[in-house]
């Protein structure tokens, strides 16, 4: 039996490299010819012609056609599309403004400024203290001019009594904070 099933391997192999070739040239024969690729192009065209007269028979009767199903198609899956997009953000909003969320973002916010008016406050200290140690000794007032001796001269502070001041206090009232 090994005899046969070589002899019939052998066999194919002979006749399909053969086949092969001799189908491949009578292919390429036939795609050459002017006669046979004039007749597949007017096959197309009469093709096409029909597709266009179906359409315009099915819009006739109100019918949608293949490509107006299509259409429709591609348009809904653009909505779909646009549709998802749209609750994704609204997603996002809920989840920015829900109460525990903007309320953890205030509390956040106030940290921050807090932290910062502490910084403003060691800043300014800072800049006080080395005010402080950099201010030069007072010194003597500088002389006027004549004129503004003779001024000085002519005004006289305004003074006031102890009880016109204790009479001032009392009728200040406190204010409110």
């Amino acid at each position: 039996m090994s005899d046969a099933s070589n002899i019939a391997r052998s066999l194919r192999e002979r006749f399909s490299g053969t086949t092969e070739e001799h189908l491949g040239k009578a292919l390429s024969d036939l795609l050459e010819n002017p006669l046979l690729t004039g007749a597949i192009g007017r096959a197309f065209d009469a093709r096409g012609k029909a597709a266009q007269a179906q359409e315009v028979a099915l819009s006739a009767l109100n019918i949608p056609s293949a490509a107006d199903i299509e259409r429709l198609t591609r348009r809904l899956r653009s909505v779909s599309h646009r549709l998802e997009g749209i609750e994704d953000g609204v997603d996002r909003l809920d989840r920015g403004l829900s109460p525990g969320g903007v309320e953890a973002r205030l509390a956040v916010i106030e940290e921050q400024l807090r932290a910062l008016m502490s910084k403003l406050d060691q800043v300014a200290r800072l800049a006080s203290a080395a005010r402080v140690q950099a201010a030069p000794p007072a010194a003597a007032p500088a002389p006027k001019s004549p004129r503004a001796r003779t001024a000085a001269r002519k005004t006289k502070p305004a003074k006031k009594t102890a009880g016109k001041q204790k009479q001032t206090a009392r009728k200040a009232k406190p204010k409110r904070v």
